[in-house]
């Protein structure tokens, strides 16, 4: 599926900033060139909200790199601002998922209905450059894809690496890998499991003290109190307008990293500091209708002199889904 099915030529393109002028046709005197920004096809990033929808436009420079441009807001429903004015570095994730999907669909020509699979997500930045100004923040990210891989002339996996820049500034680098799946294939993997249109129907259990993992809605909080140290039962509430933006069959991998964000805030005891990475891997999917246990452990002296890492791990039916270390930097508001 081609990008120019979707993407139309602006007349004038400021790549730096993501944002198209169409040049005005009034006359002397007339209207000023306009700014026109709007977001890519909801459809492409699997979003069914368009105000969920974080990336701008993109453009192609050769068969494996690309520059897309994105948006963070300065106040969000679920990516507030941490550690006292910093953009939410979840919003980064959020941004590469998207990135993959779109890239996936628009320039590697996966069909709509086939599904993906990521198998690892990390993202790291540079506080300097991350703080909340007095305008959204506009991004151009450097994209290159490596170990691309094809199966009956699909696309099968990918791999991306990605650096994103602020007023020309590194703000953050990050990547990940995906593989895709087609209707037929999927079917066979998730069997009986295959969306059954109820999951909304499930209710969540209790919800952790939302300030113990840094939240302030029990809505937002994803974690259910065991009575252990470092020890929870992950909560899904498949009603979020956020993580459960659509319907699913397993839960979101977003759903897992704010896990292990919360996680470690608990562990930390700082509700509010600010993750300078995260690195996070998928090795099964999770159910949504069985329970899940989250633990966290610190590790001491592996980040440098400042930092904490904990591991936060996820484990469904004797197996681990999930891992994920959490780097928090030293900020505070």
């Amino acid at each position: 599926m081609p990008a120019s099915a979707f993407q139309v030529e602006p007349a004038v393109s400021d790549a730096g900033t993501g944002r198209c002028c169409a040049a005005s046709t009034a006359g002397r005197g007339g209207f000023a060139p306009v700014t026109l920004t709007s977001t890519v096809p909801s459809e492409l990033v699997h979003r069914a909200a368009v105000a969920e929808v974080l990336l701008t436009g993109w453009r192609r420079v050769d068969d494996s790199r690309f520059v897309m441009t994105a948006q963070w807001p300065r106040g969000h429903c679920f990516f507030t601002p941490v550690a006292g004015g910093y953009h939410d570095p979840l919003i980064g994730c959020e941004t590469l998922r998207q990135i993959g999907l779109l890239l996936g669909h628009a320039e590697f020509g996966v069909p709509f209905g086939h599904q993906f699979l990521v198998r690892d997500i990390g993202l790291a930045v540079r506080p300097r450059h991350l703080r909340v100004g007095y305008e959204p923040a506009a991004l151009s990210i450097d994209v290159t894809c490596t170990q691309i891989e094809r199966r009956g002339g699909n696309l099968a996996r990918l791999r991306l690496e990605a650096v994103f820049r602020r007023d020309g500034d590194v703000v953050a680098t990050g990547g990940g890998s995906f593989s895709c799946l087609a209707p037929q294939v999927y079917r066979r993997v998730r069997g009986a499991r295959v969306l059954a249109r109820d999951c909304r129907r499930l209710a969540p259990i209790s919800a952790a003290a939302p300030r113990s993992v840094g939240r302030v809605s029990p809505m937002d909080v994803v974690l259910s109190p065991t009575g252990e140290h470092n020890r929870w039962l992950l909560r899904t509430d498949t009603r979020h307008p956020v993580l459960f933006e659509h319907a699913v069959d397993h839960v979101p991998g977003m759903v897992l990293i704010e896990a292990a964000r919360q996680a470690t805030a608990s562990a930390l005891g700082r509700p509010r500091y600010l993750p300078l990475s995260i690195t996070g891997e998928f090795t099964r999917y999770t159910e949504l209708a069985t329970p899940c246990a989250i633990q966290a452990r610190r590790l001491p002296g592996a980040a440098p002199a400042g930092q904490e890492s904990v591991l936060v791990s996820a484990v469904q039916d004797g197996a681990q889904v999930f891992a994920c270390t959490v780097t928090a930097g030293p900020h505070e508001p």
